[in-house]
């Protein structure tokens, strides 16, 4: 079975970065809204974990978590975590580091 996330090279060298920074990790898929559709770095503990929330897996050590409504269109696709010059999301550990997580998809084979 392919895991439902997976962090490029280029991430996972990002992620060691903010993890010597702030500790322990999580990620949240962000659905929408403040920031858009992208991939959400918080220290480990600092977003709230619902019921309606699906681990996806881990990068780098760090769980990967997205909402359930949302996972139900994804859920079919492989995310790959990467990492493109510009400014992250407001509330996401990579904000001021002038490179943002991204997130890109492939189908799953069934």
């Amino acid at each position: 079975m392919q895991p439902k996330v997976i962090a490029t090279d280029a991430a996972l060298q990002l992620i060691e970065q903010l993890k010597a920074k702030y500790g322990p990790l999580m990620f949240h898929q962000s659905g929408g809204c403040c920031d858009g559709s992208s991939p959400m770095c918080y220290p480990q503990g600092e977003f709230m974990i619902g019921d309606s929330d699906v681990l996806l897996g881990e990068i780098g050590g760090c769980p990967f978590y997205m909402h359930a409504a949302q996972y139900e269109y994804w859920k079919h696709t492989q995310l790959i975590i990467d990492v493109v010059p510009g400014r992250g999301g407001m509330f996401s550990l990579e904000g001021s580091e002038g490179i943002r997580f991204l997130t890109r998809s492939k189908v799953l084979d069934s």
